[in-house]
């Protein structure tokens, strides 16, 4: 390591030199017999293939590149031509010799004796994009590149397991990390040096060394001290495996309940308290434990609970980081105020954000949120649900600009989709309708953005102003819906049409929880559909996988994709009682055990146990963009052990739990979703059960429709028809002696097998339900 920084620090002095030039070519070859710059042999098996799928795909094709003929057609094409991902596949024209992650490519790296070069992004990653334009469709680049390196794509949303390995290794090389990553490897897979985004050549945008330097200097190292970089490479492996699967002690305890207020205490002195969310810059949305303050308030009562969470939700909601016109959330906020977004969507991040809102609007009843948690909501099912029932992945900050003139060539601009000049809007809009959007969303002639505006609700306007812009609602709405149609004949950012199982599971939790606080039966309807084909189509041989695209499912699944699959399937058992919901669960959990458990220490790896052995096995203990997924398969057990009052679930849990015990005592405002999984683990978790008579479907029955109306994350509900109990109360012993009291609707609460009187009216269940609400811990 000490090397390593060492190199570092002598590279950015610009230490290298003329020696950086040493290695460049004498003679670049004849172009007419090169497949790819500084490439003449290339595979025939692979140049069939790409053949075939050039043939399959038609005239029409256009290739993603400035590489092209006369005709349009690529002059390039590399191995990633043949893979299903819209992030490999953006880069299949490439001059450079992609491969993707295979051992074909470390084979390749081992019989050359050469480095690797490991480029790790995504499809919507705006950086990934300018690298991508700068080095890598640059041909000085690529031809260095291609004889001196093995060049490997990676899409880390397909390959979490990978990134996450590497990602480790750059935060401990550079303190920090991000998209898209680049790391220096050996043929056996260990890292000698890593970064992020790094300009083409020395000088550009400020950087003293560029990209190409870097190669031409670590080339230089690989081959004059492999020795060293095989020594650095042991000691890296062993700080990553320390890193991604912290060994705690024997006597690592389970937290109490007294940590929630040190986390309330750091969350408190965190809190930027003008805008909400943590202070500084830049702001996510998913670092603020929301959902988390719900609960707290809900038990304690606490208004300095709720103003964080009101100052939050509040800013982001008026902010430019939401949607005002499509709907939805933009990736986060490079500014403190939520005014100037990174301008991607993500599909985890309309999920959590729909989590949050929803559980707001049930608590405090605040009509602002549940118009958020709508244009959430509404905006995946327009705009982001394939025909199939899953949902797409994400969109991409980036869009077309068209030349005023006609004569330069249209040029990608970061959000100049989203943004709008007043021009514009007087274009799309009535006058009056256009001075009404202006002064509501802050529309300037300067702009925010390289003189756009970013619509945000105005904090110039009094509350006077505003209170008369929002009597005029219906306005507004006519408004907003022009101004999308408007918006929509502009070049529509590039979307990511992979599906995903975790993130489509997060999504469906979101419907499920949209049908419950809102009462709209549509939103169940999408979150059945997207279960059913999550079920159907993302198994292959007993065994869930983890991307689908063009009709075939791929990638074996991680943690995540069975947590967060399980977690919407016990969401929509209790909305809808469906046993089937329920036993698809459990099937999932047992190979979750089987495949992902650490039966040593307790808690759940990323990868199954058969997977592809990489330098370390991660156990994800953090949050991240996304929540934990071992936090989220504790909830799971501890939900699963209420439901079927099997305590090995709950044991199962209390082990994950300890294993992660030290880490969230330590810093508990890094494990947001666990410790939710730690506050139903500690609070009073009621079993809500509903027997109907079976003339009366579960969607009409007004017990039930009260009982969604309600928040009461510490309980867990069991609707079934009369004639079902019997048959259900195996897998489900709270069903036992529980009956549809004189043919009506009957609801049981009950807590560890004892129950309050049976409630058959409305009166009374709202009592018992005010009673539970409020429920503090064991």
């Amino acid at each position: 390591m000490f090397y390593i920084k060492c190199l570092f620090v002598f590279v950015i002095l610009g230490g290298v030199g003329v020696f950086f030039w040493q290695n460049s070519f004498s003679n670049l070859g004849s172009k007419s017999k090169e497949y790819l710059p500084g490439v003449q042999d290339y595979p025939s098996n692979v140049l069939k293939l790409i053949e075939k799928k050039r043939k399959m795909l038609g005239a029409s094709y256009t290739p993603r590149t400035r590489h092209v003929d006369k005709s349009g057609k690529a002059l390039f094409t590399n191995r990633l031509f043949l893979e299903n991902s819209p992030y490999l596949l953006q880069h299949a024209h490439n001059p450079v010799n992609w491969y993707p992650w295979s051992e074909e490519a470390f084979k390749e790296a081992r019989k050359r004796n050469i480095p690797i070069l490991l480029s790790v992004g995504y499809s919507t990653c705006h950086w990934c994009h300018v690298m991508e334009e700068e080095s890598f469709e640059d041909l000085e680049i690529a031809r260095y590149l291609n004889a001196h390196y093995i060049a490997i794509k990676i899409d880390r949303e397909e390959r979490p397991d990978i990134d996450a390995v590497y990602m480790s290794v750059v935060q401990m090389m550079t303190g920090g990390g991000g998209w898209p990553m680049t790391v220096w490897l050996t043929s056996d897979k260990n890292p000698f040096y890593g970064g992020t985004y790094f300009p083409a050549r020395d000088g550009d945008r400020g950087s003293r060394v560029g990209f190409l330097s870097l190669l031409k200097k670590f080339y230089q190292i690989h081959q004059e001290k492999s020795e060293d970089i095989a020594k650095q490479g042991v000691q890296i492996k062993q700080m990553v495996q320390k890193m991604l699967d912290p060994v705690e002690s024997k006597t690592n305890l389970i937290p109490s309940k007294e940590v929630f207020q040190i986390l309330y205490q750091q969350i408190k002195v965190r809190t930027d308290t003008k805008y909400g969310g943590l202070k500084g810059a830049p702001k996510f949305p998913s670092s603020f434990p929301t959902r988390f303050l719900l609960r707290s308030y809900l038990k304690t009562k606490d208004e300095n609970i709720l103003k964080l969470v009101q100052i939050t939700l509040n800013g982001m909601q008026q902010g430019g980081i939401r949607d005002h016109i499509g709907g939805g959330f933009h990736r986060y906020s490079v500014d403190e105020k939520w005014l100037v977004p990174h301008f991607e969507k993500m599909l985890y991040d309309q999920a959590l954000l729909a989590l949050a809102y929803l559980e707001a609007y049930q608590l405090l009843g605040d009509a602002s949120y549940k118009k958020t948690a709508e244009g959430i909501l509404d905006y995946i099912r327009r705009d982001m649900q394939a025909k199939e029932g899953g949902f797409y992945s994400a969109t991409d900050a980036d869009s077309l600009k068209p030349s005023l003139d006609n004569k330069q060539k249209a040029e990608k601009v970061e959000g100049y989709y989203f943004t709008w000049t007043p021009k514009e809007i007087d274009a799309a809009l009535s006058p009056e309708q256009a001075e009404l959007i202006k002064k509501y969303y802050g529309v300037k002639e300067s702009g925010q953005l390289e003189g756009r505006s970013i619509l945000h609700i105005s904090d110039s306007l009094d509350p006077k102003e505003r209170a008369s812009i929002l009597q005029a609602e219906q306005s507004l709405k006519l408004a907003r819906w022009a101004l999308l149609v408007a918006r929509n004949l502009k070049p529509l950012p590039l979307k990511d049409e992979k599906i995903l199982t975790a993130w489509n599971a997060l999504m469906i939790s979101a419907f499920v929880k949209g049908y419950v606080a809102l009462n709209n039966r549509e939103y169940l309807v999408q979150a059945e559909k997207a279960a059913a084909f999550l079920c159907s189509k993302m198994f292959v041989k007993g065994e869930l996988r983890r991307s689908w695209k063009n009709g075939q499912a791929y990638i074996a699944a991680y943690l995540d994709d069975y947590a967060f699959f399980i977690s919407a399937l016990l969401d929509l058992f209790e909305v809808s009682g469906e046993l089937h919901w329920l036993e698809k669960a459990i099937q999932l959990d047992q190979i979750l055990a089987k495949n992902f458990e650490d039966k040593n220490r307790g808690g759940f790896f990323m990868t199954a146990h058969h997977y592809e052995t990489l330098m370390a096995r991660e156990k994800p203990l953090y949050d991240g963009a996304e929540p934990s997924g071992n936090a989220i398969a504790v909830l799971n057990l501890l939900r699963l052990g209420h439901f079927t009052t099997d305590s090995t679930y709950r044991k199962r849990a209390q082990r994950a739990i300890r294993t992660a015990g030290s880490a969230l005592s330590r810093s508990p405002l890094a494990f947001s979703e666990w410790m939710q999984a730690l506050d139903f683990y500690h609070s009073k978790v009621f079993e809500i059960v509903l027997i109907l008579p079976d003339s009366i479907h579960w969607w009409q029955d007004v017990l039930l429709k009260e009982i969604r109306q309600w928040y009461v994350p510490h309980s867990v509900l069991i609707v079934a028809r009369q004639s079902d109990v019997q048959k259900s109360q195996t897998l489900l012993p709270t069903l036992r002696a529980k009956k549809a009291i004189g043919g009506k609707s009957t609801v049981y609460i009950c807590e560890e097998g004892a129950c309050q009187l049976p409630a058959m009216d409305l009166k009374i269940l709202r009592e018992q339900l005010q009673d539970i609400q409020s429920a503090t811990y064991l």
